[in-house]
């Protein structure tokens, strides 16, 4: 939608160019990238000339996205030295109908030095992360601050619950002695 052709109620859809921010401000229901401003929801555009900003009303029910600065949670699919995948369900306390994956670096893992992934996480632990980085449509996400990391660990052994002191984490069942990044609320609650 250019200068010449601003109209409100226009309808539009994700992506759709509204704009650049040397002409408005970006309002609810729309994103800016390299100073042009899009759609981020399916509904009307509304041009208020006045207040010079930009927004879109959407038409459909609202569907979580991640997006830089989201909590996200996941269930960790898959554990190489250096990184972890985790299949997304639910961002910012929304579950949502399919999922994305995200990617966890060992570097943001914890304010101290981690040497491998697998002393953070496990395939199959539920982990809540925030989006640090969407680069190149990948959420890259981190752990670093005390209430993210995993909400619930299994035992790489026997598949068990583990019991959490600290990083230090203990199957109560098959008595294997393991590590995560812990949340600090793991184990308490279940997932919203």
């Amino acid at each position: 939608m250019s200068s010449s052709k601003q109209k409100s109620g226009q309808f539009v859809v994700p992506g759709d160019r509204l704009g650049v921010i040397e002409e408005f401000v970006p309002g609810p229901g729309t994103y800016e990238e390299n100073g042009t401003i899009y759609s981020f929801a399916t509904g009307r555009a509304l041009v208020d000339m006045l207040s010079k900003q930009v927004s879109v009303f959407p038409k459909t029910r609202f569907l979580p996205v991640p997006k830089v600065g989201s909590i996200v949670t996941g269930q960790v699919r898959e554990v190489q030295s250096k990184t972890a995948n985790l299949r997304i369900f639910q961002v910012d306390k929304h579950p949502i109908s399919g999922s994305f994956t995200g990617v966890l670096h060992v570097s943001d893992v914890s304010f101290h030095y981690v040497e491998i992934m697998h002393d953070a996480c496990k395939p199959g632990d539920i982990v809540r992360a925030k989006v640090v980085s969407d680069k190149n449509r990948t959420f890259h996400l981190s752990i670093k601050e005390p209430d993210l990391g995993a909400l619930h660990a299994f035992c790489s052994r026997c598949g068990n619950v583990l019991t959490s002191r600290g990083a230090q984490m203990r199957c109560l069942k098959c008595g294997k002695i393991e590590r995560r990044k812990v949340a600090q609320d793991y184990g308490k609650g279940g997932i919203v």
